[in-house]
């Protein structure tokens, strides 16, 4: 058997150079194409990576600040220090010295409080403004009865007080 020469004639010679040519034309162009993708596959791929990447780092920041928080809410709150403002000693004509000494008398008073959980020191707060409000506090003969107006519970006890004079 026998193969016909195909290749000797000129349309046969043309279609083979055309689909040869057409083969090479259309690996040049899934090369293109298939190398654009691949190039844009790398691209978002690289940008993911380094999006991980900084979510895990934002993660374990968090933790490590949510550690620090949980640390810290385990510690029990203390009063530190007493501030204690008289509000009107301008309107009485009193003094520095019987103001200082007023305000003195009064830190005494609730020095108790220092060291104490903030916490169960603001659940009962009424006991220290009572304990405040039910004294009298004596200074050169004359006597004197304080209202809290503002009372502020944080590490350092804001006390505002007005002052009157008892009978």
């Amino acid at each position: 058997m026998h193969i016909p020469p195909y290749y000797k004639r000129e349309s046969w010679q043309r279609f083979f150079s055309g689909v040869f040519i057409g083969a090479i034309m259309a690996f040049v162009l899934f090369l293109y194409i298939y190398g654009q993708f691949y190039e844009k596959w790398v691209e978002e791929n690289m940008e993911l990576h380094a999006q991980i990447a900084e979510l895990d780092r934002q993660k374990e920041a968090l933790l490590e600040n949510q550690k620090d928080i949980d640390e810290k809410t385990k510690e029990k709150v203390t009063v530190q220090t007493i501030d204690v403002e008289v509000e009107n000693g301008k309107e009485l004509r009193l003094d520095r010295l019987i103001v200082h000494q007023l305000e003195e008398n009064i830190k005494e008073e609730i020095r108790d409080v220092v060291g104490k959980d903030i916490v169960s020191l603001s659940e009962n707060d009424y006991f220290l403004v009572s304990t405040i409000e039910n004294k009298t506090y004596r200074i050169d003969d004359i006597t004197y009865r304080a209202t809290v107006s503002k009372l502020i519970i944080a590490p350092e006890i804001k006390l505002t007080i007005k002052l009157h004079f008892s009978n």
